[in-house]
């Protein structure tokens, strides 16, 4: 899914998700929660993909 068309289902700019990307931007949890509609996942799922994301950079760190 590009950024444009997850922009589209979650009726912000696409530069919002290009900002949330690159960590620019912090979305709040009911934008989360959009985003996961947009994305058609869970925000259990989301979060678990997040887990999975910062326990890769902390072991990237921590080498």
């Amino acid at each position: 899914m590009s950024q444009e068309d997850l922009a589209f289902a979650c009726d912000v700019d696409r530069s919002y998700i290009s900002m949330i990307e690159v960590g620019r931007n912090e979305p709040s949890v009911s934008k989360i929660f959009e985003i996961c509609e947009g994305l058609k996942i869970s925000p259990s799922d989301f979060f678990k993909l997040v887990e999975v994301e910062y326990k890769e950079r902390k072991r990237i760190n921590n080498e």
